[in-house]
């Protein structure tokens, strides 16, 4: 007698190694604890590190990073399922976490160091925030120029373990730095949330 198994393939896992086949991107959007939230809620997401990228000095500090002598910005690094979250759905989530029309920093964080940007790893990657950079530019949700840029992606080195999920670690000073600064204000107009 012949029993007939189905094998169902997830096709997340690699044939070779029966692991999760997973990618990372990065984003850089002002103060890193505000980005980390949205993106930890995310189903698909499986894990964010907050840090820093965009310079050139090896194994920055938060000191160094907040001096605005060096090129870093506060980011997130977000490894995710892409078989359940894509890259595009991503960066639908980061523009809704700040203002893509502001140069300088991300409301009342101004400098260097708070300036929005999408880090790409490749072709594809760029070909996507250009396409999501000129749905947002065409969702007439904004009357002055998306100046958020688009970068080649550079070493990202994860920021010292007081900083991660700091919402989680100090929601008190958190909610208060969130109303403080603007953004949920921002957020909730701009958004309708």
């Amino acid at each position: 007698m012949w029993v007939a198994i189905l094998l169902i393939v997830d096709p997340c896992l690699a044939q070779d190694s029966g692991k999760l086949v997973t990618k990372t991107a990065v984003l850089a959007g002002g103060c890193f604890w505000c980005i980390q939230p949205a993106f930890d809620k995310a189903p698909g997401v499986i894990r964010t590190v907050v840090g820093y990228c965009g310079g050139t000095e090896p194994n920055p500090s938060y000191e160094l990073v907040s001096s605005e002598k060096r090129r870093y910005r506060e980011s997130i690094e977000i490894t995710y399922d892409p078989a359940k979250i894509s890259f595009a759905q991503l960066l639908d989530i980061y523009w809704r976490q700040i203002d893509p029309t502001q140069a300088d920093g991300q409301f009342t964080d101004l400098g260097p160091s708070y300036r929005a940007a999408i880090f790409v790893a490749n072709d594809d990657e760029r070909k996507i925030a250009e396409a999501s950079k000129e749905k947002l530019k065409l969702s007439g949700k904004f009357s002055k120029p998306i100046v958020t840029e688009i970068l080649p992606a550079m070493k990202f080195y994860p920021a010292e373990a007081y900083h991660q999920k700091y919402y989680r670690q100090n929601p008190d000073r958190f909610e208060a730095f969130e109303v403080g600064s603007g953004r949920a204000a921002f957020q909730k107009r701009t958004w309708k949330e």
